[in-house]
């Protein structure tokens, strides 16, 4: 069973369908105990980083997830705000503590001129820096769908955990790999087949 924590980020519904459509049975979970008897955690969102900390404290997940995750190594995904909330830092709406897994800040998109719209929102190809485990089998030149106004920018010592960028008037980490820690900014889930490919693949890793 695939958990996807549900700490009312916006609605998941479509990355449970995606795992579903893959034929992985999963749910939309807040109970400790579906975190413990998972074989894989995700963690989606949208929406500001402060409140997406909050929720997971007022849940009381915290704990579980970094007994889960840290210390029994248990397959990882964040997604879009799931990979923001990776960082030590968010500096959306003032200076909120993150979950500390990748050394880093989630900073507002600053493009380098106005043609660059912000929230970044469409279709973006990306960069693949490392084929890493999420990568396997998919063509380079894919796209995927990105909806975000913050990015994770992982400090220089993390460098090692960038797997792809994309360019959006300034160069966005897109995904991040570190041991059993996964992250995407874009949507797996609503990218269609390189999407579900990616999806594919991390299931594999279960």
């Amino acid at each position: 069973m695939i958990a996807i924590v549900d700490y009312n980020m916006g609605n998941l519904q479509s990355v449970l369908n995606a795992f579903r459509l893959l034929g992985q049975e999963a749910v939309l979970t807040q109970k400790k105990k579906d975190l413990q008897n998972a074989k894989a955690i995700i963690l989606p969102g949208v929406g500001a980083f402060g409140d997406g900390m909050r929720n997971l404290k007022a849940l009381s997940v915290l704990p579980v997830l970094e007994e889960e995750v840290l210390q029994k190594k248990k397959p990882f995904l964040g997604i879009c705000l799931g990979m923001q909330l990776l960082a030590a830092t968010g500096k959306e709406y003032g200076d909120h503590r993150g979950l500390g897994w990748i050394q880093g800040v989630t900073d507002l998109i600053q493009p380098e001129n106005d043609s660059y719209k912000i929230p970044h929102m469409g279709w973006n190809n990306v960069e693949v820096k490392k084929a890493g485990r999420l990568f396997k089998d998919i063509e380079q030149d894919a796209t995927y769908y990105f909806v975000h106004s913050y990015s994770l920018e992982p400090d220089a010592s993390e460098e090692a955990a960038i797997t792809s960028t994309c360019f959006h008037g300034q160069e966005i980490v897109a995904s991040v790999e570190k041991g059993n820690i996964f992250g995407v900014q874009f949507h797996p889930e609503k990218s269609q087949g390189a999407g579900l490919k990616l999806l594919e693949n991390f299931v594999s890793l279960c």
